[in-house]
């Protein structure tokens, strides 16, 4: 159903008012699991806009809807412009606003009034995320009408609150009153000026009316070099030697703007592409006055590109007597249309529809809702190489579809996804650290490869620690900065995060104790568990904190803060004295030995981890296992029988993270004091 426009706000009872948001208008057809999300000229948007198509197949719904794709920011403003350039989540927050239900669980609701239609649609979505019911303001439409200027929507939606749905009618329903002028043109050329480095200069548009193409102006702001180089790609295939405009510009001529234009060549295109343009005014011969590009139009077909003048509203509002017995021969038709408000109730089976109230939202001024999601996804699932720019630092990722695990199926997309979606959480542990980069150019099943050196590799802008070998060598590690430094390591491969106990500014005092437990294949993960419950039980009685993870492959690892306060060798024998206690009161089946051959097949209580350059798994880190895990921190109450590590996979670890945030947070905060704790370790 389409909405006429019109000049000014309806100012009479009957109506509803809505923001007209400034996207893509989407029907969705959801079968359960079985959804297609299509564009008005029938384009699928389900692999475009694919977190909307997933979530969508997660309500497990029998409907058709209809909205518009949108992408806001944070203060619920939706803008064109970054709709048009949406690639993945990383390049903004998608939501789709669902503003009518045509079909429900078997029955054609077009043949219902409004008001009960949305009665229906109210309490089928979530209240929040990217699939939301879009709001009915309970104000006048001259009181939204304003608060949508002030805030910089496109405009406002009236609809006739007992209206039906009539597919492809533009009538007297539906009216929408615009805040600023707005248009679909359809591209018929450019011009490129003579000299000029740029790919084109401007764009040459126009809308068709009875005679054919009319030219309506051209566009010369709105994009940058980016934008169009990728527009020009699009124009290539589509030249032709004769003018589409009924009446061919002079693109040479002068105004009173520019009385002496540079010389511009027109080349001509088939005029199949649409793009939506923001302009000023019209003059009294039709021409765009200031026109600014917004973005391509790939949901409207070039034919149905038409000049849009608005209508006196109260022509339009004036409808005939004969429209309410048109409207209940319609409804008759329809088989939802005689259904009782229990039996409407039921088709969403949520006892609150059945209340009969359309859904309110808040009053003038409006407030919008912004994005509370955290990250999502940086790379589409699609494309095998993408270029996206993190922290000012443009990065290239390539081989996406790569496989690197596998049995499971998760790819070099899902691990660069991971990493960007939990970087703020792993970044702390990283930050300032030398690196030991593991590389898996080919997945976990490939060879791999230890990788310290960066010097020939890293980019100019990525962070170097010198080192210099045994045979005198100057080479750098990495040094973990900022995200784009984590995203480049994943990129390269590096499947995991393997950061020093101690940073750059004070290399020989570490951050951090640990005590790595390391099991070996004839012990059972039970008795990793005790070991690491035996462990907590000698740091409380010494009054020491410890912080637990998983490895991600066998063990545990209990982390004490430090803070940088004492150099390694303190730090390794206060780890050993924790070590022997523990021990002592496992011997069965543990070992503190060096040597593996003295073990017997024992768990190795590891504190010689605590030296300088040895790395461990940071927290949050993938691991190059089966089962794509992550090295997760815990509660200690988690750490009972029936812990295992394959609860914890780059599939689930984020919804984990953002649900108890950093529990390894107090890692890095005040350290303890080894000589008090060593004091009441002799006492035990």
């Amino acid at each position: 159903m389409l909405a006429t426009l019109v000049d000014a706000p309806v100012d009479e009872p009957g109506w509803i008012y809505e923001i007209k948001w400034d996207g893509y208008r989407a029907i969705s057809f959801c079968n359960k699991k079985n959804v297609s999300v299509l564009s008005r000229n029938k384009k699928s948007f389900s692999e475009k806009y694919y977190p909307i198509h997933a979530v969508l197949q997660s309500l497990n719904l029998s409907a058709v809807l209809d909205g518009e794709i949108v992408v806001i920011n944070a203060n619920g403003v939706s803008n064109f412009g970054a709709l048009q350039n949406w690639r993945s989540e990383a390049d903004g927050s998608l939501v789709y606003y669902v503003f009518d239900v045509l079909w429900l669980n078997g029955y054609d609701l077009t043949g219902l009034p409004l008001t009960r239609r949305r009665e229906l649609l109210h309490g089928l979505l979530p209240k929040e995320g990217i699939i939301r019911e879009s709001e009915i303001f309970n104000t006048t439409a001259a009181e939204l009408l304003s608060a949508v200027k002030e805030i910089g929507l496109e405009g406002i939606i009236a609809k006739k609150a007992d209206s039906v749905y009539k597919q492809n009618d533009r009538g007297r329903d539906w009216l929408k009153i615009k805040s600023h002028r707005r248009h679909e043109v359809v591209i018929g050329g450019y011009t490129k000026n003579e000299d000029s480095p740029k790919p084109f200069s401007s764009l040459l548009v126009g809308v068709n009316d009875a005679d054919g193409l009319r030219y309506i102006g051209k566009i010369g702001t709105g994009f940058n070099e980016r934008l169009q180089k990728e527009l020009i790609a699009m124009f290539k295939p589509l030249e032709v030697k004769k003018s589409p405009f009924t009446i061919t510009p002079d693109v040479n001529e002068p105004s009173r703007f520019r009385p002496n234009p540079p010389h511009a060549d027109a080349f001509w295109l088939k005029p199949k592409l649409v793009c939506e343009v923001a302009y000023a005014e019209l003059t009294a011969d039709g021409i765009m006055r200031h026109p600014s590009f917004q973005g391509m139009r790939e949901d409207k077909d070039a034919k149905d590109v038409q000049g849009e003048v608005p209508e006196h509203t109260e022509d339009i509002v004036a409808a005939p007597a004969s429209t309410k017995k048109k409207r209940e021969a319609a409804a008759s038709k329809t088989k939802g249309a005689g259904a009782t408000k229990a039996e409407v109730a039921a088709l969403t089976g949520s006892a609150r529809n059945a209340k009969g109230d359309v859904a309110k939202a808040t009053a003038s001024p409006i407030k919008l809702r912004g994005s509370k999601a955290g990250r999502g996804s940086l790379l589409n699932p699609t494309e095998e190489t993408q270029v996206k720019s993190i922290g000012g630092h443009e990065l290239r990722f390539t081989n996406l579809s790569k496989l690197f695990w596998p049995k499971e199926g998760f790819t070099k997309r899902d691990l660069l996804n991971y990493y960007y979606q939990v970087a703020e959480y792993i970044l702390p542990y990283l930050k300032d650290r030398p690196q030991s980069l593991n590389r898996f150019p080919n997945g976990i099943e490939g060879k791999s490869f230890y990788n310290k050196d960066v010097s020939k590799t890293a980019e100019p802008w990525i962070v170097q620690f010198p080192y210099t070998t045994s045979e005198g060598e100057h080479k750098n590690y990495l040094v973990a900065e900022n995200e784009a430094s984590i995203l480049w390591m994943a990129n390269m491969g590096a499947i995991e995060m393997n950061p020093w106990n101690s940073r750059i500014q004070q290399p020989d005092n570490p951050d951090w104790c640990v005590i790595d437990i390391d099991p070996t294949e004839k012990n059972t993960f039970e008795q990793v568990i005790k070991v690491a419950q035996v462990t907590r039980q000698v740091l409380d009685v010494i009054k020491v904190p410890g912080y637990p993870k998983t490895s991600g492959s066998t063990g545990i690892h209990i982390y004490i803060p430090l803070q940088a306060k004492y150099p390694y060798e303190t730090c390794q024998l206060f780890g050993k004295y924790i070590a022997t206690r523990v021990h002592q009161e496992l011997k069965e089946f543990t070992s503190i030995e060096r040597m593996t051959n003295l073990r017997k097949g024992k768990i190795y209580i590891d504190y010689l981890q605590n030296r300088p350059k040895a790395t461990l798994a940071a927290p949050y880190a993938v691991r190059p296992k089966p089962g794509a895990t992550v090295s997760m921190p815990l509660h200690w109450e988690e750490i009972k029988k029936g812990l295992k590590m394959k609860q914890f996979t780059i599939a689930n670890a984020v919804a984990r993270i953002k649900g108890e945030g950093d529990l390894f947070k107090p890692v890095l905060g005040k350290g303890v004091n080894i000589e008090q704790a060593l004091k009441r370790l002799e006492k035990l």
